[in-house]
């Protein structure tokens, strides 16, 4: 029987997974005043609203730039994994057993859409190009598309050449380019027709890519991923910069687990032992803050004030904007 690897998600635990998997799937997510402290893997903006998912189907938001948060409504139990929203109102979750949730009150509640018991084996990660047209990816290869908001999903897994049936982490647009996925050793994917067909791409590096961030100018994009590795493509992946990253003792990244581009140009990386990385040169460089608690981290968010909303290991964590824990007045 086949049983997703905990890999697929680097921030998560064995005991955590397991946990997952035996909770009761159908039933609502218990409301708990510790939810903004329990596991989170992802947090997306819908306006001014931040928005976060994780552990035991909880889903998190804010509309003070997170210094309070409430809980969702939410009809499942299972860890949900990534969560994007294409305007302020209408956004999509996944998650175990190739759940996908959606809103469309800026993830105040939320309805299940769709869901296959029998992948046995999560969803990753979402991405919508509007509110009709949309692609989930995960475990083992799979591809999810929709052409109606999601009211039906068809398998288009058979648009990847990909028979080994390689484990798929990240999918991101980049500007005047197109879509691209990331994935289980070294596996790259793009598509310059919003997601009808789908070119393999030459990795640079063999181990796996956990995510893609689209940088400056159009057609730049990083991809991140096991042991700190970042390489930048200024052409849509058909050559590869290395990026060099070490902290402030030299040392090497560990894996990296998440990234955004900000809206001021920025991008942001986080990954394990609370590293948080800082480029303003359009992913050329960055700057390292290994946070002291050393919590793994799984994605970043910036607040208008340019400080830093981190989720991951404890739940929500804000800090100012190189990752160090925000000093409250």
């Amino acid at each position: 029987m086949r049983k997703a690897l905990i890999a697929l998600c680097p921030v998560a635990l064995v005991a955590l997974l397991s946990l997952a998997s035996h909770a009761r799937a159908d039933d609502p997510a218990i409301e708990s005043d510790r939810a903004a402290r329990s596991l989170l893997l992802d947090i997306a903006q819908a306006g001014q609203r931040l928005i976060a998912v994780g552990d035991r189907g909880h889903v998190l938001y804010s509309d003070d730039q997170g210094e309070h948060w409430q809980q969702a409504r939410v009809p499942t139990r299972q860890m949900l994994t990534a969560v994007y929203f294409v305007d302020e109102r209408h956004g999509w979750a996944v998650g175990h057993d190739a759940r996908i949730l959606f809103s469309d009150d800026a993830g105040a509640s939320w309805r299940q859409q769709f869901e296959d018991q029998a992948r046995e084996a999560p969803l990753l990660d979402v991405w919508f190009e509007n509110t009709s047209r949309g692609y989930a990816i995960g475990a083992y290869g799979a591809l999810l598309a929709t052409e109606d908001g999601g009211e039906h999903w068809q398998d288009v897994s058979d648009r990847l050449d990909n028979p080994e049936q390689l484990h798929l982490n990240g999918i991101a647009a980049v500007s005047a380019a197109g879509l691209m996925i990331v994935g289980e050793q070294g596996s790259l994917f793009r598509s310059t027709d919003v997601g009808r067909s789908w070119q393999r791409v030459d990795s640079p590096y063999p181990g796996s890519w956990f995510g893609v961030v689209a940088a400056r100018p159009a057609r730049s994009l990083l991809v991140y991923g096991l042991r700190g590795r970042v390489y930048r493509s200024a052409d849509f992946g058909d050559s590869w910069q290395p990026i060099t990253v070490q902290d402030e003792r030299a040392a090497a990244v560990s894996t990296l687990a998440g990234g955004v581009l900000s809206k001021e140009g920025a991008v942001l990386l986080v990954g394990h032992g609370g590293s948080v990385l800082r480029s303003e040169d359009d992913g050329h460089s960055f700057s390292v803050f290994n946070r002291p608690d050393r919590l793994a981290l799984a994605a970043v968010a910036q607040r208008g004030d340019g400080a830093l909303i981190l989720v991951g290991q404890g739940g929500v964590h804000r800090s100012d904007a190189r990752g160090a824990a925000l000093v409250l007045p």
